[in-house]
């Protein structure tokens, strides 16, 4: 419930703060008084957009706050504290500064959040009916979507319109898959002969590398039996071969030992090195002899590269990169063929047109039993807004097909008096006549929701006399469950509130100074003033206080 509101620089609101009673609230003023600013200060706090063309001229920043008391709102509590959101206990403070760069800072209990989050706090705390509110009634998607809150099946009916959505999708898929077949059957059949081909070929980066070897080997053999012949003539077969020469060297050496023992580590060195010439001599022998010229071995392993670099250029790529690329292909051919497989798409196009189905049929049963509900009791409400014998009716007219807001579409029919057929409520109803519909379809509507505070801007326009002193009752009562707050230009209406305020606009005292507006809280007497102003206009006599004080007297006694 709203505790409440205080409004900074708003507009043409110098500063207002108001504590809201429970019960049935009426706001009232002369017309242009800045009834409806009080609306636009709540529909702001509660995360709609703003400017900086709302703050009042001459000041830098616009600012609104509104404390509620939400003891008896555990959801809500329980979205605050999974967002760590918490204030005071039992106390949800928003609060809305706009500053004069047109940028906005929002808080919930002190803390920074957006504007989508002050959105979805404002769902749990107030509901506003707007005076627009019949002509949006004509339009079908409105109506669908009053049934559907009306009958708590939001959720269901975002469920129905995603299963239909995934079946379109599904759809879309086998019938572009099916347009493509042609062409993605030749890309299969195209992807399955170069995967054939590369794999004919048999090609690997060990037998690459390895016939690169062979090949340089192969194609220098000649210089690589000469470079042998020369080491080992220089080692052993010349006139100085290296060999002999280290052999008489380490003889000297050895021999020149007992007339100094520093020579014995050089001889060391030299006799070990004497030895490994004497192995790479033979391993030079060895190489030598299986160096073979075998021009059949080089022709084989230059066919087999030139076939490894045809491939290559015909799929433009390295030969390193031929495995990768084989890879690639069967790849690309196996996701080919699943998406090819049209029977399995058929089966998951069918699999989500049943899913749709059976949401949509759920939907449809939950719409039925509440249409008939809202149609009892709108028609009942009808009778008291001297509209006797009507008949409201919620429609539902099956579709040929399902759509994405269910199998079928919502159409409200009324028939305005007896004996009349019922008939679209955008092609039978008056003016009058469909405000007072509207407004029993909103105070049924209210009364099923758990939102505690209702606001009502001005959804009396178009009635009067003693439809008007209904329609306050009916308020009225409706305020002893819930807050009601009501901006009304009806007397009538005025006189059924519990509380009443007053919107009053006055002029500044200096040139150029801009005009203000307040709200005062009305006593008994201001209120019988207030009521007689709305009766009388600009002369009022003493009858039309009297008148005044017994219609007060007379909402009292109803309370």
């Amino acid at each position: 419930m709203l505790r409440q509101i205080s409004i900074r620089n708003f507009v043409i609101v110098d500063q207002i703060d108001l504590d809201v009673l429970p019960g049935f609230t009426v706001l009232t003023g002369e017309t242009g008084a800045g009834k409806s600013m009080m609306i636009d200060a709540l529909t702001l706090v509660l995360g709609e957009r703003g400017d900086a063309n709302l703050i009042r001229l001459g000041c830098d920043r616009a600012e609104i706050s509104a404390d509620f008391d939400i003891s008896r709102l555990a959801p809500l509590v329980q979205w605050l504290n999974d967002n760590d959101l918490q204030g005071e206990p039992d106390s949800c403070l928003l609060r809305r500064i706009i500053e004069s760069n047109g940028r906005s800072r929002n808080y919930i209990n002190g803390h920074a959040v957006t504007l989508q989050q002050m959105r979805m706090a404002g769902e749990y705390l107030i509901a506003i009916h707007s005076q627009h509110a019949h002509q949006q009634l004509l339009q079908k998607d409105a109506q669908r979507e009053l049934l559907d809150a009306f009958a708590g099946c939001g959720e269901l009916a975002k469920a129905v319109e995603s299963a239909y959505q995934h079946w379109k999708n599904c759809q879309q898929l086998r019938i572009n898959m099916e347009e493509r077949a042609a062409e993605l059957l030749d890309k299969r059949d195209q992807l399955e002969s170069q995967l054939t081909e590369l794999s004919a070929l048999n090609f690997s980066l060990t037998e690459w590398q390895q016939l690169q070897t062979d090949h340089s080997r192969l194609s220098h053999l000649a210089a690589l039996m000469e470079t042998a012949e020369m080491a080992i003539n220089a080692l052993s077969d010349c006139e100085s071969p290296v060999l002999g020469q280290l052999n008489a060297v380490v003889t000297q050496l050895q021999n020149m030992q007992e007339y100094d023992q520093q020579l014995q580590p050089i001889a060391d060195l030299l006799e070990s090195g004497h030895i490994q010439v004497r192995e790479s001599l033979y391993e030079l022998k060895h190489y030598r002899q299986n160096l073979e010229l075998d021009p059949q071995a080089l022709q084989q392993i230059e066919q087999r590269m030139s076939a490894i670099y045809a491939a290559a250029r015909k799929f433009r790529v390295n030969p390193e990169q031929l495995p990768v690329l084989m890879e690639s292909l069967s790849q690309q051919l196996e996701a080919l063929s699943a998406d090819v497989d049209i029977d399995r798409l058929q089966a998951h196009e069918t699999a989500a047109w049943s899913a749709y189905r059976q949401h949509a049929s759920e939907l449809t049963a939950i719409r039925q039993q509440a249409g008939e509900a809202l149609s009892r009791q709108v028609t009942g409400m009808m009778q008291t807004l001297a509209m006797e014998g009507g008949q409201f009716s919620v429609a539902l007219i099956a579709l040929e097909q399902g759509n994405a807001d269910g199998l079928e579409h919502i159409e409200f029919q009324v028939a305005a008096h007896q004996g009349l057929p019922l008939r679209p409520l955008a092609k039978v109803a008056s003016g009058g006549e469909l405000s007072r519909i509207s407004l029993a379809i909103q105070v049924v509507t209210s009364k099923i929701g758990v939102v505690p505070t209702l606001v009502f801007d001005e959804v009396d326009v178009g009635i009067g006399g003693k439809v008007a002193e209904i329609v306050g009752q009916l308020l009225k009562k409706l305020g002893q469950e819930r807050q009601v707050l009501c901006i009304t230009h009806l007397p009538q209406v005025a006189a059924a509130g519990d509380q009443q305020w007053q919107v009053v606009k006055t002029a500044g005292s200096g040139e150029g100074t801009p005009v203000v507006s307040q709200i005062s809280i009305l006593d008994p007497q201001q209120r019988v003033e207030e009521i007689a102003r709305m009766l009388g206009g600009a002369h009022i006599t003493e009858t039309t206080r009297r008148h005044a004080a017994e219609m007060l007297q007379s909402g009292a006694k109803r309370s």
